[in-house]
């Protein structure tokens, strides 16, 4: 009987704390590599339009890997090893499953919504503290420049109705991150980032969704 209190509390505890995967009574599944009518199928059903999705390149996860052996060796000892805990975390930021990432025109990075900082039980709370009442939504997230906008156009695979991408001319730009396994929390997310959307009338907005079914199916993050 302890045990199965337990579980529910280190899982939220995962949740609220770090950025490893959340599973079980978030009604999250283990990864599986899916066809490209599948995530079309599922897309739908999410009202993510066909042509604006892709997938995400297994290289990005390597080259995300890579920035630390680069950063630390370009870094003063004397600041580590705080510095070198700070650039992990903000390189497992970027390999969620779940998150939104918005840029302006200039390419800085204005807010960044993940998994992992959104808290809540036995749903995330992408909500909390009124973060999604102005768009952008407010910084959830701490922001950070390793990826750029420019960065993660390299790493986008398209699919059989993708269009070719353009950027000029937006005020933002939105990678929205999404999948199958994370279940009802992917529902909920997309729906959250789309109500948000809604409060964007006086923006140019572009949105990319990238599928991170197949991503994390054949890398080993899992």
């Amino acid at each position: 009987m302890v045990k199965k209190q337990i579980i529910p509390f280190l899982i939220l505890f995962l949740t609220v704390t770090s950025c490893s995967p959340i599973i079980g009574i978030y009604g999250i599944r283990m990864p599986k590599e899916i066809s490209e009518k599948k995530i079309y199928r599922f897309a739908k059903r999410y009202k993510i339009p066909k042509n604006e999705i892709y997938q995400l390149d297994t290289s990005y996860y390597s080259w995300l890997l890579s920035l630390d052996t680069f950063y630390c060796d370009t870094m003063p000892r004397n600041l580590w090893p705080k510095e070198k805990i700070k650039l992990k975390n903000q390189i497992k930021n970027h390999y969620q499953p779940l998150q939104a990432i918005y840029f302006d025109s200039t390419n800085h990075m204005v807010s960044f919504q993940i998994n992992c900082y959104a808290g809540g039980f036995p749903n995330l709370k992408w909500d909390r503290d009124s973060i999604l009442t102005l768009f952008p939504p407010k910084v959830q997230a701490p922001l950070d420049s390793l990826v750029l906008d420019t960065t993660l156009r390299k790493y986008l695979q398209p699919m059989a109705h993708s269009k070719q991408l353009t950027f000029k001319g937006y005020d933002y730009v939105v990678y929205v991150f999404w999948n199958k396994f994370m279940g009802r929390q992917n529902r909920r997310f997309i729906n959250f980032i789309h109500s948000n959307y809604n409060l964007s009338s006086d923006n140019n907005v572009k949105f990319v969704y990238v599928s991170m079914d197949n991503f994390f199916t054949l890398t080993d993050i899992w």
